[in-house]
């Protein structure tokens, strides 16, 4: 195993299992409006604005932002349970130096409210933060992990990244990361794999490795 400059984060799906709640949340705006439910996989790993800009489906033509803001109206106002391993790995890299970003397509009060209420650690635990707010280009755009990579001044040929869609492991790849690690809690291993993963876990407990020790 060669030096881990950085551990880069996926939020939703890989530190905090959320995906069910954003679920229900689409799944009522639909009913709401009187729509067929899509396959939400689409979303899995996009901002939610960005999915509802270029890809067909009854929301066509209407304004993205407005859309997104409906649908947030829908979601459970509940925190996420978190992934196995996923506060033991933040913690870990810190004890090992070893330096940490978060890399997610949500905007930065549910990485707050999921570092808080869902691991039990606070913004400091991790080194940087880039939310969908901070780049014009969403996943599967690698700009996210370069932002990332940049602000922690670290090579991301030596960084190790765990994503749970396909979107996000492009991405992470695209950005030069060559260790990507699937959490299939969203998608199955095959795809994660498809996409470039180098490895598929069911949890992050299997990353703690890669610290050694």
């Amino acid at each position: 195993m060669t030096e881990v400059s950085a551990f880069l984060l996926d939020l939703d799906g890989t530190l905090v299992d959320s995906e069910p709640i954003h679920r229900r949340g689409y799944e009522a705006y639909f009913a709401h409006r009187g729509w067929d439910v899509p396959d939400l996989t689409i979303f899995t790993g996009r901002r939610a604005e960005d999915v509802f800009a270029t890809e067909p489906g009854p929301w066509s033509g209407l304004d993205p932002a407005t859309v997104l803001a409906e649908v947030l109206r829908h979601v459970p106002d509940e925190a996420a349970e978190a992934v196995p391993g996923a506060r033991d790995l933040i913690q870990s890299a810190a004890a090992a130096g070893v330096r940490l970003a978060i890399v997610t397509s949500a905007g930065p009060a549910w990485v707050e409210r999921s570092l808080v209420e869902s691991l039990g650690l606070s913004l400091t635990s991790v080194d940087v933060v880039v939310t969908a707010r901070d780049v014009v280009d969403g996943k599967p755009h690698p700009a996210g992990f370069a932002l990332a990579c940049e602000r922690l001044g670290v090579d991301p040929a030596l960084a190790v990244a765990a994503e749970d869609s396909p979107a996000g492991v492009r991405a992470a790849l695209g950005a030069g990361v060559r260790r990507v690690h699937g959490v299939a809690t969203t998608h199955d291993a095959d795809r994660l794999r498809e996409a470039g993963a180098v490895d598929v876990h069911d949890d992050l407990r299997p990353l703690l490795g890669l610290l050694g020790g």
